[in-house]
């Protein structure tokens, strides 16, 4: 079991590392949590792909996990812990070393695949499909919850979820974002997100015989997502209201636990993040990100989706988009 894979000097017990037959292979070993990532385990990760860039033993790189799940995200636990104990700095050097580590990948001079099942999720996007195509179990599916944690679409993903190799648009990227939609394997093939959809099992493996796509849920809806997401939330608010029917059912049904700040803030990032570069916008994501850490509903979302688990947050009404816009470069 690739749980056993001896560790290297990059090793830790939550993220184990080989080179094998030219392959540098990254295994997430936190299975209790979901994999999500925390302060140590994205050292690990940074410091594994770092070297073995440089590496000439290490033809490519890939990303797997010892469980049936791949990553839950970053541990906003731990993040929300620390800004209650005064220590916000220390959080904003974790999610400036997480991003930076995100742009290496998306860069990265090999070829790096992910090979996930179950959970792929916020951070979880940032170590894989930041990278490449991943190559998806059947029982796997990828999402960006964050507006129900009153935080923000980040890893990169307010950027490459409108700049899909399988279907470019600023407003599908927005309707992922701020819906936090569950992307199947086919989605994710249809989106250019993934490569290749395997059978689930106990230990995937590359080898596997690839499964035929088969149609999109999710196309269905592009006619609706391009005429309902552009512009502000309240832009995106007022077209649900105007025209009632199945696709605004889905969308309120996705947002209803949503923070309103989230929502604002995160349709102002995507539409600045149209006129960036992934370097660009992962800046804007830091920036936007340290405002809203420091406002009320991060810590009160993170509580009702992940500490007290009672799915009754209470967030701050709608707020004006003027102080998200001035934390970001348009």
């Amino acid at each position: 079991m690739w749980n056993t894979i001896p560790m290297t000097a990059h090793s830790t017990d939550t993220i184990l590392t080989e080179v094998r037959d030219g392959t540098g292979t990254i295994t997430l070993n936190r299975p209790k949590a979901l994999n999500s990532l925390d302060y140590t385990m994205i050292r690990a990760i940074d410091t594994a792909v770092r070297q073995w860039a440089e590496d000439d033993a290490v033809e490519r790189v890939l990303v797997r996990s010892s469980s049936k799940h791949f990553c839950s995200g970053g541990d906003v636990k731990m993040a929300r812990a620390e800004i209650l104990a005064g220590n916000s700095e220390l959080v904003d050097e974790f999610f400036a070393h997480e991003y930076a580590m995100n742009l290496f990948i998306a860069e990265y001079p090999k070829p790096f695949t992910a090979l996930a099942g179950g959970v792929i999720m916020g951070g979880g996007m940032g170590i894989s499909a930041i990278g490449g195509p991943l190559v998806m179990a059947d029982n796997a599916f990828a999402s960006m919850p964050e507006m129900n944690i009153g935080y923000i679409t980040d890893v990169g993903m307010s950027w490459k979820l409108q700049h899909l190799p399988g279907r470019e648009s600023l407003n599908l990227g927005k309707f992922l974002g701020l819906t936090g939609y569950r992307m199947t394997p086919d989605d994710m093939l249809a989106l250019g997100l993934a490569s290749t959809k395997i059978a689930a099992g106990e230990e995937l493996s590359l080898a596997d015989a690839p499964l035929e796509p088969q149609p999109s849920p999710l196309a269905r809806w592009f006619d609706d997502i391009e005429a309902t997401f552009g512009g502000s939330w309240a832009d995106i608010d007022g077209r649900l209201e105007a025209q009632p029917g199945e696709f605004a059912e889905l969308v309120r049904g996705l947002t209803s636990k949503a923070s309103p700040s989230s929502l604002v803030a995160t349709a102002e990032l995507f539409e600045a993040n149209a006129n960036q570069d992934l370097a660009g916008a992962l800046d804007n994501e830091r920036n936007l990100g340290e405002l809203m850490r420091r406002e009320p509903d991060f810590a009160e979302g993170v509580r009702a989706v992940l500490v007290d688990k009672d799915q009754a947050p209470e967030f701050a009404a709608q707020p004006d988009p003027d102080k998200y816009r001035a934390a970001l470069n348009f």
